[in-house]
């Protein structure tokens, strides 16, 4: 009998060791599930900011693809008036008709130099210095 009561004490420990063991896994594995659901819970607010943010560039992205285009018709609408300027000066060979008929010339210029000047001080509310 003393083998058998041997084996059985032998046996009850390993089975108690097992439980014991069989606990601490258990047990680990629950704090592992706990820092895991933190984990996601961290993950899934990083995730929100994220699409937040890819949001926010997708509206300024748009808001400046509109701007872009503006400046764009503005631009084309600039350089026609610059060809429109150009054609119009070539049209009228300045220096030739200036030579030919000064007098002419500096009256206009005179003018048109004076009205701008008026322009510029009703814009600003001063007189230009002399």
């Amino acid at each position: 009998m003393g083998i058998f009561s041997g084996l059985k004490i032998l046996l009850v420990v390993g089975l108690l060791a097992s439980a014991g063991g069989g606990f601490m896994y258990i047990k680990n594995l629950k704090a592992n599930l706990e820092i895991a659901k933190a984990n996601v819970a961290k993950l899934e607010v990083a995730v929100e900011t994220s699409e937040q943010s890819l949001a926010l560039l997708k509206k300024d992205n748009e808001r400046l693809n509109q701007i872009t285009d503006q400046l764009n018709v503005d631009l084309r609408k600039s350089e026609q008036y610059g060809d429109e300027l150009r054609a119009t000066l070539n049209k009228h060979n300045l220096t030739h008709l200036a030579n030919k008929r000064p007098g002419m010339i500096e009256k206009r210029m005179q003018g048109k130099t004076d009205a701008l000047w008026k322009d510029l001080e009703s814009i600003t509310g001063s007189t230009p210095s002399e």
